[in-house]
């Protein structure tokens, strides 16, 4: 299992969710991407797509006042 980290901090919406596809086009199954990201609307577009596509999300959690983290 590989580890990917995606760093869309400044990116705004809806480029985080756009590179996050495109990350996970190619990566295998199994392994994971930990997206860094400071969009509030990211907040819950990543999930909501994550969810409508099947992905699992295994940590969610607010690093400092305005970013966040999603595996």
């Amino acid at each position: 299992m590989a580890i990917k980290k995606l760093d869309v901090v400044t990116q705004v919406c809806p480029f985080p969710l756009i590179e996050a596809k495109a990350a996970l086009a190619e990566m295998a199954s199994g392994d994971e991407l930990v997206i860094e990201f400071d969009c509030t609307q990211a907040t819950e577009a990543i999930p909501q797509w994550a969810a409508e596509e099947g992905h699992a999300i295994t940590d969610y959690q607010q690093i400092g006042d305005a970013a966040w983290s999603i595996t």
